[in-house]
This record gives C-alpha cells, sequence and structure tokens, in this order.
C-alpha cells in the first residue's frame, strides 16, 4: 500500500482505520490487537480517533489492548481529535453540549488522550468541529505548545469550511496538513462549498468520513439512492467488484488524493477497501456515479 506523505514528519497510509465504534464490536484485548495485526499485514498502519467516541470509552479501549504490545503500537500511526465537549457519564462535570476549543482545553484533551491511548504522542491532532466561539489565537498557541514538546507531531482540523480553515491558519507558523469531512458517493458537499479545491490548491489531503454513506445506498428506498445504487451495481458488473468498492475507488481515483477512513470492525469489509485501491475508473464511469448523485446532468 502506497504511503500519504502528510509533512516530513508524518506518513500514514492510503487507507485509515476508524475506532468510532469499537466499544460496539464488544472486542476484548485480544481480538481487538488480532484486529489491528490484521489491518497492518494488509498496509493500514493508520488508527483514527477521538475523544469523544465511544461516550470517552474507545481510546482507553484501543490502548489498554495495546499496551499489553508495546512493539505493535510502536508500529501504529494515530490520529485522535478534540474540540466537542458531550453529555456522558463518563464526564459529569458537562452540563451543555457544546464546543471548547480553548487553550486550556486543548491542552487537557491531547495530554488525556495521550494517558488513555499510552503513547507518548499521537502523530495528528484535529479539532472536531467548527467553533463558531472560537479563538485561532488560543489554538494556535495551544498547537505550537503540544508541537514543540514532541506530543502531536502535526496537527489538522475536521468539518472545517475553506474560509474556516484558512483563518486558523493564518495564525500558525505550521501548516495544518489535513481536513477530515464527510465525502461519499452520496455527500457531494465537499466538491460544492470548496473544500476539495482548497485541498487541491493547498496540496493536502483530505480524509473522507463515511466513505460508504453510512450505509444508506445498501438500505435506502429514495429515489436518489435507488439511482445511485442502480449506477454502483452496473459499474460493479463492469469491473466485476462490489459495490462498496466502487464507492470507494470513486473517492480514491479522485486527483485530491482522498483518503478513506473505513469504519467495520469486519476483517473481511476492511479488505475490500484496501482491495479498491487497485480498481481504476474511467472518467466516464465516475461521471456516471456523480450524475446519479446529483439528479441531473452536467451543464
Amino acid at each position: 500500500m502506497e504511503r500519504i506523505k502528510l509533512s516530513e514528519q508524518v506518513d500514514i497510509s492510503q487507507i485509515v482505520h476508524g475506532m468510532w465504534r469499537l466499544t460496539e464490536w464488544n472486542y476484548n484485548n485480544q481480538q481487538i490487537v488480532r484486529f489491528v495485526e490484521e489491518c497492518l499485514e494488509m498496509g493500514i498502519d493508520t488508527f483514527d480517533h477521538a475523544d469523544i467516541y465511544g461516550g470517552y470509552t474507545c481510546e482507553t479501549l484501543f490502548g489498554n489492548a495495546l499496551a499489553s504490545n508495546p512493539s505493535l503500537n510502536a508500529k501504529l500511526k494515530v490520529i485522535t481529535k478534540c474540540g466537542i465537549k458531550l453529555l456522558s457519564p463518563n464526564r459529569p462535570s458537562h452540563q451543555l453540549h457544546h464546543y471548547d476549543t480553548s487553550y486550556d482545553h486543548i491542552i487537557w484533551s491531547a495530554e488525556n488522550s495521550l494517558k488513555q491511548l499510552k503513547r507518548d504522542n499521537v502523530d495528528v491532532l484535529l479539532i472536531h468541529r467548527p467553533d463558531p466561539y472560537m479563538n485561532p489565537a488560543e489554538v494556535a498557541r495551544a498547537f505550537t505548545k503540544l508541537r514543540e514538546e514532541g506530543k502531536v507531531k502535526e496537527f489538522g482540523v475536521s468539518n472545517f469550511l475553506p474560509s474556516q480553515f484558512n483563518t486558523l491558519q493564518s495564525y500558525l507558523d505550521f501548516s495544518l496538513v489535513t481536513n477530515q469531512v464527510e465525502i461519499s458517493v452520496a455527500c457531494l458537499d465537499q466538491f460544492e462549498n470548496g473544500t476539495i479545491d482548497q485541498c487541491l490548491e493547498k496540496r493536502f489531503p483530505p480524509m473522507a468520513w463515511s466513505p460508504l454513506a453510512g450505509g444508506s445506498v445498501f438500505t435506502a428506498e429514495t429515489h436518489r439512492f435507488l439511482t445511485i445504487k442502480n449506477v454502483l451495481h452496473k459499474i460493479g458488473k463492469q469491473l466485476d467488484i462490489s459495490i462498496d468498492q466502487v464507492m470507494y475507488a470513486w473517492l480514491l481515483n479522485h486527483p485530491a488524493n482522498i483518503i478513506p477512513i473505513v469504519g467495520s470492525g469486519k476483517i473481511d469489509r476492511v479488505k475490500k477497501a484496501v482491495d479498491s485501491l487497485g480498481v481504476t475508473l474511467s472518467t466516464q464511469q465516475w461521471f456516471e456515479v456523480w450524475i446519479a448523485s446529483q439528479g441531473k446532468n452536467v451543464p
């Protein structure tokens, strides 16, 4: 599997595995370790977390599982996120679901993630959501401190619009390395709001969460989703692959170097994503999906 270079310090696998549903898998420590080993065998060494995943439990589960195998943990690249405060029994002090991108919270959250993950550093820290109350100078100060202390190698954002990305970037002396956003055959917002254009302009790869549209293509019965599914089946038959592989290939073939975040705990589904790296769509096939999703021909 090819490597994606985010910076001189950090390169990651072309496909990232997302751990936000780890608690739902009901895996014990041994099963988590084996799952990680199987991902590594396929070339996936990068795992995406956030402090809030699993009601503030996923980082702990992951860290505890890998604590028994430090040499394995050392092979992994870890991304995590901060900035959302959920209502949760694990955070009894939270009285409101809101955002917090203050200097103190970013520092505390990053250091707590390191503690839960049982790591000396993480490769990338992201601000999880745009914060209407964000002071970019405070975020930049926190990022700089964490970087200087070696606790976080690189930084990025998640779900930011280009203007929000640029605002934060203007306060930093180093480059943000990614924007993690929703992209799929059913979610074209990032092509229309300037995010993909910005990634190409500034030459950083976006990460795509929910690359299979949250499974809605498989289950929804609306006219739009049935149209998309029919086109995916058509292309899948042409290429002798499954429709989920068509969906991954549709992202992977784009010149913006989109990095899909796979969220399944089933290793055979992860393998399908990896196998999609070898799939080439023609320009016509790519646009067939685009037109089906848009519900109209291009002008």
